[in-house]
């Protein structure tokens, strides 16, 4: 039964992954390593338990192709194989230890207070430790601090938080791209309203103006709405356009963050009464929080 269950959570997180290596995934790089780790260790498990299962089939055909004289023979083979040494020999033998019976072999002749000393020599396996010690020293000095070959701990600090900075901002964009009209908010970031600038002559300057004043599509500087002000509004009729008007949808060709970008900065461009403004069109719809923003804003970004 828990082989089925290990094999069924493999079967799972096999077919997870390609929903975790998305591109628009949110999940963390890190996260996505552990859950491939985890899936290695299972795989690991599963097969030492069927190593297992082989060993114990073995076993018994062993058994049943021996007779019970060669069978028992085996056995007592085995024991005597699996026989420990005493504990005491193999600590000896660890720290290069003489047993008790040859320790007058190796008393110094020096004595103080009638304490004497054994010459026990150093292990052989801390001698090599010491040794490797010492070259790795010699060799860490030489590469990191003469020839450079390694970065040192500033420079790996540097290193990382560039790497930090730019997984940082790939995972912002994917965020960033996940926003529609229902979450889409009125933004005051510098960056956002030059990106929703270059988006607005690239791709609205033609209908609405170079000052967003009105062509052939309405004035988006008065109080005055077609399809309502509010930024929701906004992103949602840019999103989705309005084909019965002439003005065409723009989910497939713009990003949600360039939609939300170019969003605020229509919104940014209220009140600022450009020259040649067309009449107004639509209901009047006056929102305070875009008045508010545009006059923050109107000395950052230059229509």
């Amino acid at each position: 039964m828990n082989l089925k269950k290990i094999t069924l959570l493999c079967l799972a997180v096999a077919m997870l992954q390609p929903a975790l290596a998305a591109d628009d995934s949110l999940i963390p790089d890190d996260i996505k390593n552990y859950i491939g780790y985890g899936a290695i260790m299972v795989m690991l498990l599963l097969l030492i338990v069927a190593m297992l299962v082989l060993l114990k089939a073995f076993r018994v055909l062993t058994k049943a192709l021996l007779t019970p004289e060669q069978y028992a023979e085996l056995q007592a083979e085995e024991k005597a194989a699996k026989v420990k040494k005493p504990k005491a020999e193999v600590i000896n033998k660890l720290l290069s230890l003489k047993p008790l019976s040859e320790e007058k072999s190796i008393l110094i002749e020096h004595e103080y207070d009638g304490i004497q000393e054994l010459d026990n020599p150093t292990p052989a396996w801390f001698m090599g430790l010491f040794y490797v010690s010492i070259v790795f020293a010699v060799a860490y000095f030489l590469g990191y601090h003469v020839f450079g070959i390694g970065q040192l701990q500033d420079q790996e600090y540097v290193t990382e938080m560039k790497i930090a900075a730019k997984e940082k901002e790939a995972y912002l964009a994917k965020a960033a791209n996940r926003v529609d009209e229902s979450t889409v908010t009125l933004s005051t970031d510098p960056a956002a309203l030059a990106s929703g600038q270059a988006v607005f002559k690239a791709s609205c300057m033609p209908c609405h103006g170079d000052k967003a004043q009105g062509v052939v599509g309405p004035n988006l500087t008065d109080d005055f709405w077609l399809h309502g002000g509010k930024i929701n509004d906004v992103f949602k009729t840019i999103k989705y356009g309005v084909t019965a008007k002439g003005m065409p949808t723009w989910e497939k060709q713009l990003t949600p963050k360039q939609i939300a970008d170019v969003s605020s900065y229509i919104k940014s461009l209220h009140g600022t009464n450009p020259p040649g403004a067309k009449e107004p069109q639509g209901e009047k719809e006056v929102d305070d929080a875009a008045a508010s923003a545009a006059a923050k804003t109107a000395m950052v970004v230059k229509p």
